[in-house]
C-alpha cells in the first residue's frame, strides 16, 4: 500500500500519544513540526517512521509547502493559528484534524473546504471531544427510551492529582500553558431555565462556584465558551438548561483574574519588553508602581486587583512571590509580550515532574489518573482521541469523510471513535442516580 504522509504541527504534551497511535499503522509516515527543532526531535525519538523539522506556524514561509507535501495535517498548535493553517490546506487540498472548537473563523471556511473536497475535522480531544462522544451516547439512549433531557450539564477539568496540586494555582500544565490560560479568558454563554445567560471574558473567573464531583476534592466550576448552540448540536430542543463548563481547584480562578488585572495576560507586543529586564522591573511597570521596590509593587497590585479580603490579598501576593515575579532575576522574554513571557516562567515551575500524575474528571463521569512513569491523563486522552479520529478519517470511514468543517455531534461519527477509545482504556463510568 502507498505510504500516507501525516504532518503534525506542534510538539506539545498531547502530540506524542497521538503520534504513537498513528505509527501503529505501518503505512503512516509522520513529520513533527515545531518552532524549536530540539523539541520536535525529542518527541520523535525512538518512534518508527517519524521525522522532525523546525517550523514556526506564526510566520514561516515554508508552511505552505510543508502542508502541500502531506496527505493529512494535524494541528496541535494554539487555536489562533488554525484558520490560516486550514486556508493553506484548502489551497493544497489536504485534510485537516484539530482538537479545538470550531471557531467562527473556521466555520466561515466550510464552503471553501467543501469546494476543495477536503475534510476539516475538529473537536476530537477531551473537552471538546470525549465529552461529545458520551453526551451523544447518553442523549441517544434517553431518546430511544422515549425520555426527554430537561437539563444538560457537562464539566471537565484536566488537573494535577490532589497530592501534586500544592502550588498557588492548584494547577500543572499537561498541555500548552498559553492555551490553558487563554481558555480561562473567554466569554461564555449558556442556557438556564430557558433563558440565555452571557458572561463577558473579564467577568468569567468571578462566576466560578463550588461544584461537587467526588469526595475529598474542592472544585469550582465556571461556564466554558458558548454552550447555547449545543441545544441544537446535541438535538435536545426540550432542554431548559444547557451548560458546558470547566473545573478547577478552589482559588485558581481568583489567581487567573489577578494575573489579568495586573496585566500579565496581555498578548500584545511591547517595544519596551526586551531581554535583560528583571521580573521586578517588568512587574513594576505593568502594575504602575512608583518604583521597583516590592512594597511599591504590592501597593500598586492591591489598587488594581481590589481584593475582596485580606486573606485573598495575602494568598495572591504570596503566590506571585512563589512564581518569582518579585525577584531581580532576568526574565526570559517570549513573543515580545507579557502573556508568553509569563507562560514561559509558569511552564518551568508548574510542569509535571517525574512520578507526578494528573487527574482528569468529567461529570458523567471520566475519572482518569495519569501514569507517573508515562503520560498525563490529559495528554493521553487528548492525543489518543485525536489519533483515533485521524486514523478513521484516513481509513475512509464514511461519516468522517464528509467534506467541509466537521465536529463529532452525530452518532455516526461519535460511536466508532468512542468504541476504539474504550479499547485504549479511556471511557466514562456511567451511573444512574
Amino acid at each position: 500500500m502507498d505510504i500516507t504522509k501525516i504532518l503534525v504541527l506542534g510538539s506539545g504534551m498531547v502530540a506524542r500519544p497521538c503520534v504513537e497511535y498513528l505509527v501503529r499503522n505501518s503505512n503512516n509516515e509522520v513529520t513533527i513540526a515545531s518552532r524549536t527543532l530540539a523539541a520536535a526531535q525529542t518527541l520523535a525519538c525512538s518512534l518508527p517512521r517519524v521525522n522532525a523539522v523546525s517550523l514556526d506556524v506564526s510566520f514561516s514561509p515554508d508552511l505552505d509547502s510543508a502542508i502541500a507535501a502531506h496527505d493529512l495535517v494535524i494541528s496541535l498548535v494554539p487555536y489562533i493559528y488554525h484558520a490560516e493553517i486550514i486556508k493553506l490546506a484548502i489551497k493544497n487540498k489536504v485534510n485537516v484534524v484539530t482538537t479545538s472548537y470550531v471557531s467562527p473563523a473556521i466555520r466561515d471556511l466550510d464552503g471553501a473546504a467543501k469546494k476543495a473536497g477536503i475534510v476539516v475535522l475538529n473537536e476530537v480531544g477531551v473537552d471538546p471531544g470525549v465529552d461529545h462522544l458520551y453526551a451523544i451516547k447518553t442523549i441517544s439512549e434517553v431518546h430511544a427510551k422515549g425520555g426527554k433531557v430537561k437539563e444538560f450539564h457537562s464539566y471537565c477539568g484536566g488537573l494535577p492529582a490532589l497530592e501534586c496540586s500544592n502550588n498557588p494555582l492548584g494547577f500543572k500544565f499537561s498541555w500548552s500553558p498559553r492555551g490553558a490560560i487563554l481558555s480561562q479568558r473567554n466569554s461564555a454563554s449558556f442556557i438556564l431555565d430557558d433563558k440565555q445567560v452571557d458572561i463577558a471574558a473579564e467577568d468569567l473567573m468571578a462566576t466560578a462556584k463550588p461544584y461537587f464531583v467526588m469526595d475529598g476534592y474542592d472544585f469550582v466550576a465556571y461556564p466554558n465558551r458558548n454552550s447555547v448552540p449545543f441545544k441544537q448540536f446535541y438535538k435536545i430542543p426540550e432542554a431548559r438548561t444547557v451548560v458546558r463548563g470547566s473545573l478547577r481547584y478552589v482559588g485558581n480562578p481568583t489567581f487567573i483574574k489577578a494575573f489579568a488585572d495586573i496585566g500579565w495576560l496581555d498578548a500584545t507586543e511591547k517595544d519596551w519588553l526586551k531581554e535583560g529586564l528583571t521580573w521586578t522591573q517588568i512587574h513594576s511597570r505593568i502594575a504602575g508602581a512608583n518604583d521597583s521596590s516590592e512594597n511599591s509593587i504590592i501597593s500598586a497590585i492591591k489598587e488594581k486587583c481590589k481584593f475582596l479580603s485580606q486573606e485573598e490579598s495575602h494568598r495572591i501576593i504570596s503566590g506571585l512571590r512563589y512564581f518569582g515575579l518579585f525577584t531581580s532575576e532576568k526574565a526570559t522574554i517570549r513573543g515580545k509580550n507579557l502573556l508568553d513571557t509569563l507562560c514561559e516562567q509558569l511552564e518551568k515551575l508548574l510542569s509535571f515532574q517525574p512520578g507526578e500524575r494528573d487527574l482528569e474528571t468529567h461529570t458523567s463521569t471520566l475519572e482518569l489518573l495519569g501514569d507517573p512513569d508515562g503520560y498525563s491523563a490529559m495528554s493521553k486522552s487528548v492525543g489518543v482521541t485525536c489519533g483515533i479520529a485521524a486514523q478513521l478519517l484516513l481509513d475512509g470511514y464514511p461519516a468522517l469523510n464528509t467534506h467541509g468543517v466537521l465536529a463529532p455531534y452525530e452518532k455516526e461519527i461519535c460511536d466508532p471513535i468512542r468504541e476504539k477509545l474504550e479499547l485504549e482504556g479511556i471511557m466514562m463510568v456511567e451511573r444512574i442516580l
